[in-house]
């Protein structure tokens, strides 16, 4: 049984490694929120397989609260770069928003 709970702490610390690769190369900011929030998982997953190969069980407290923890981070860090891709995006006036849909429709009847 033992050799079983290794064999998988073992190969969450594997996947925890590629998600941090992943996170320090990934090609966008969201793939590598996305990293982040793996690695958190599977970190609350390592403290509850380590709490339970220790015969600790209040571990398992400590990763719920991790696990808590790592939720409010990605949504706050995903917040964050929702306005500031927001702030860096030119703003239309109503005027140019009107001529735009003026145009869409007009090609459309032209057709």
């Amino acid at each position: 049984m033992n050799l079983v709970l290794f064999t998988a702490t073992f190969a969450v610390l594997v996947i925890m490694a590629l998600a941090l690769v992943r996170a320090f190369v990934g090609p966008g900011i969201y793939d590598r929120i996305l990293a982040v929030n793996m690695f958190g998982t599977k970190t609350v997953l390592f403290i509850a397989l380590y709490g339970f190969l220790t015969g600790r069980p209040e571990f398992l407290d400590i990763a719920l609260i991790y696990a808590l923890i790592n939720f409010i981070g990605v949504i706050a860090v995903l917040n964050f770069v929702k306005d500031t891709i927001e702030k860096d995006q030119p703003i239309e006036s109503s005027t140019e928003k009107e001529s735009s849909t003026n145009k869409e429709f007009s090609t459309e009847d032209n057709q």
